[in-house]
């Protein structure tokens, strides 16, 4: 029988290696930080996109990416070929991914009527800037559009969830996408990033002191992979130490997949 100091530094470290063990395998993990935040960024002109990557990789923080076909700096379009391998590295390193609509569609309003119609635009594709009215079939055909394309490239099957391009919906429209599969995610209103802002009157320095300050649990935030009318891009120059000051706050990041608020959604694999 072990003498009783010896006995106790046999138990300290056997607790220590059960500790990091289960850690390790998973055991652990779910409790492992119980401040979550969801980072998730909408596609735009994909010109930081690589920047971000890296970042994220460095950082070694997990997002849920809203894709659309968007026009950008290079290539043909956000979702074309020649992003296609940048996408299938994000699935690869554990990412999400989710709709933005294919053509990047705004909702312009409802149409009167016992059936569910739509005003909308498209900022992307070949009928970009044009209005037209859409019935619950034509927008969730625009929704899986853009997850058929992201699997087609990553191999990954992305989340059942959307964002609708600014946010914008109304009630029929969510109960239409809801009925074909699509639960909306928008964000909260200290997670708005703001990087769609003019730089002139919001600077960055600006937008991460705010950021840091109000951001609380659970929130969602949301940047994107370019913005064309931003001079001053908030990403990659704010993502990381906005990132890194969070963690000194004790946040930890994951995606939506396990968002409780979706997390049902998602593994019901509507």
């Amino acid at each position: 029988m072990l003498p009783v100091n010896k006995m106790s530094v046999f138990l300290r470290s056997a607790i220590v290696s059960i500790a990091v063990f289960a850690y390790a395998t998973g055991a652990g993990a779910v409790n492992a930080c119980k401040n979550s935040l969801y980072l998730t960024f909408d596609t735009g002109h994909m010109d930081i996109a690589p920047l971000v990557a890296e970042v994220l990789n460095r950082q070694n923080v997990k997002v849920t990416f809203f894709a659309a076909d968007e026009r950008t700096k290079a290539g043909d379009g956000s979702l074309g070929n020649h992003w296609a391998p940048w996408w299938k590295a994000r699935a690869a390193e554990g990412h999400e991914f989710a709709s933005h609509t294919y053509d990047h569609v705004y909702f312009r309003g409802d149409v009167a009527g016992a059936e569910p119609k739509f005003r909308m635009q498209p900022s992307a594709g070949t009928t970009e800037g044009r209005e037209f009215i859409w019935d619950a079939k034509k927008y969730c055909e625009q929704i899986t559009k853009a997850n058929e394309r992201l699997f087609e490239i990553t191999g990954k099957k992305p989340l059942p969830l959307f964002r609708a391009p600014g946010g914008k919906t109304s009630p029929r429209l969510l109960a239409a996408a809801k009925a074909c599969g699509f639960e909306h995610v928008g964000w909260t209103a200290a997670g708005f990033m703001g990087d769609e802002l003019s730089s002139e009157r919001f600077s960055n320095a600006a937008l991460l002191q705010k950021a840091l300050r109000d951001i609380k649990r659970g929130d969602i935030l949301m940047a994107h992979l370019g913005i064309w009318s931003r001079k001053d891009p908030w990403a990659p120059t704010v993502l990381e130490p906005l990132i890194m000051g969070l963690k000194d706050k004790g946040f930890c990041f994951a995606t939506l997949r396990d968002h409780p608020a979706y997390s049902a959604w998602v593994a019901a694999g509507r």
